[in-house]
């Protein structure tokens, strides 16, 4: 008996690594909580890219291995990522909503040489931080430089900067401030909103009596989004005259929530569901067949090109674990995303990327983001300032 036991238990061993993946990737984000959304948006993009490559990356299976941060979370995100390196011995790390969680884990990628792809938190200095992150997402510098110029040289020149007080926020108000006094406009008020505001009113008036032409803000996405928009309608901030620019309020998880309260609003930002392009299409397909409550936006194109640069590096390496050889490949790449062309600095190892001025429209009876303008490839200015 206990031979057969033993001998039963050896065959379902077996059976388990015959089946065991190539090669492992972490994919860590909010899972559960007010930011889950994030989560599946992660998870649509990545596994939408695996699909659509056949199932497998570089002729290795993959495993995907998801971990919950729940929302900004630096100690238990630091816990998670040590799990997947020590426990799990991932190969590669993709995911990453909040800044402060991707800061956390930086002296752990460092150590460990483990290739980490940021799929969404957007403040310059990340990359700064390990030698082994990558970044397929976007800077607040980025597609915030090319705003305050077309805003000034549109006769804008009187401005309130309102953002989330938090990282992001602080890079927004940072990278237009810089820019936009520089070419001789002037900010007349710089107003930082708590992360837990949810009664935007009061904001809304003081930008109301600065005398300002324009608000340009930065909120997370979600209810934030939601509730200052409401607040700038309701407050009469439009009525006023008071011109509405940001990055990514009109995000097209929360798009059609807005009514027509959003109609006319603008974004500078790197990534429209409009996109008129084969590739763009291509992933729109792709994730609809993935999911079909999936929604094609900022989050989950990262998520798709992250996993793209995964596939590279996985190739380059012939699905073998070599950190440093992985990066040399990555450092070098260039592809047409669904976005426009990209390509990855190879100094800063973020994307280099098209930016467009977006418009929101309806098409039909859906709210579209309409790309009114391409500024053409922005680097991220918040490393080089």
């Amino acid at each position: 008996m206990t031979f057969k036991l033993t001998l039963a238990a050896a065959i379902a061993l077996a059976a388990m690594q015959s089946f065991a993946a190539d090669v492992k990737v972490g994919i860590v984000g909010p899972f559960s909580g007010p930011f889950a959304h994030y989560g599946k948006l992660f998870k649509d993009g990545a596994e939408s890219y695996i699909a659509n490559q056949g199932g497998k990356l570089g002729g290795k299976t993959v495993e995907l291995i998801y971990r919950d941060t729940s929302g900004p979370n630096p100690g238990g995100t630091k816990n998670l990522v040590q799990e997947l390196i020590v426990k799990d011995k991932v190969d590669y790390l993709g995911g990453f909503v909040f800044t402060p969680n991707a800061m956390a884990v930086a002296p752990l990628i460092q150590e460990a040489k483990v290739p980490t792809v940021i799929f969404n938190a957007a403040t310059s200095q990340i990359t700064e931080k390990s030698d082994y992150f990558i970044r397929t997402s976007y800077t607040l510098w980025q597609v915030t430089v090319p705003l305050a110029q077309q805003m000034y040289k549109n006769g804008v020149r009187k401005v309130v900067t309102a953002v989330t007080d938090y990282a992001p926020g602080v890079d927004a108000e940072t990278a237009f401030k810089t820019e936009f006094t520089k070419l001789g406009g002037t900010v007349v008020e710089s107003i930082r909103m708590p992360v837990p505001t949810t009664d935007f009113g009061p904001f809304s008036q003081r930008i109301k009596a600065s005398g300002a032409q324009a608000v340009y803000t930065f909120l997370p996405g979600g209810p934030p989004n939601l509730g200052f928009v409401k607040a700038y309608n309701d407050n009469g901030l439009r009525a006023a005259g008071v011109e509405f620019f940001g990055t990514a309020e009109m995000d097209e998880f929360d798009l059609q929530k807005f009514g027509d309260a959003a109609l006319g609003l603008t974004t500078s930002f790197h990534y429209s569901a409009a996109h008129d392009s084969p590739a763009n299409k291509a992933f729109v397909a792709a994730m609809g067949k993935q999911a079909k409550d999936s929604t094609a936006n900022y989050a989950s194109v990262g998520a798709w090109d992250g996993m793209y640069v995964i596939h590279k590096m996985i190739e380059a390496t012939g699905g073998q674990r070599d950190g440093d050889k992985a990066l040399n490949a990555a450092r070098q790449l260039k592809w047409e995303s669904p976005r426009g062309p990209v390509s990855i600095d190879a100094k800063t190892r973020h994307i280099t990327q098209n930016v467009y001025l977006r418009k929101v429209e309806r098409a039909g009876t859906v709210l579209v983001n309409r790309e009114t303008q391409n500024f053409g490839p922005q680097i991220d200015f918040g490393l080089v300032k």
